[in-house]
C-alpha cells in the first residue's frame, strides 16, 4: 500500500466537506485509535519495566525519592 503524506490544513479542508454525522463518526473513529495507541504505549512501558525488573536494574526507592528523580 502506498500513502501519500497529506498536509494538515488539507485534511482540514477535507473535514469540513464532510457531512456532521461522517464529522461525527471521523471524530468517533480517531478517539478510538489515539485509545488504542495509548494503550500500545503504556503496554510497551510495562514490557521494558517489567524486563529491566528481571534484569535487576530497579532498586526499592521512597515516595520522595522517585519524585527527585522525576523532576530532576
Amino acid at each position: 500500500m502506498t500513502t501519500h503524506p497529506v498536509r494538515f490544513a488539507d485534511l482540514v479542508e477535507m473535514i469540513d466537506r464532510l457531512s456532521l454525522d461522517e464529522r461525527q463518526s471521523l471524530v468517533e473513529v480517531v478517539r478510538q485509535r489515539l485509545a488504542e495507541d495509548e494503550r500500545r504505549r503504556v503496554a510497551a512501558s510495562i514490557r521494558l519495566a517489567r524486563a529491566e525488573h528481571r534484569r535487576g536494574r530497579c532498586k526499592p526507592v521512597t515516595p520522595e525519592e522517585l519524585m527527585r528523580e522525576i523532576t530532576g
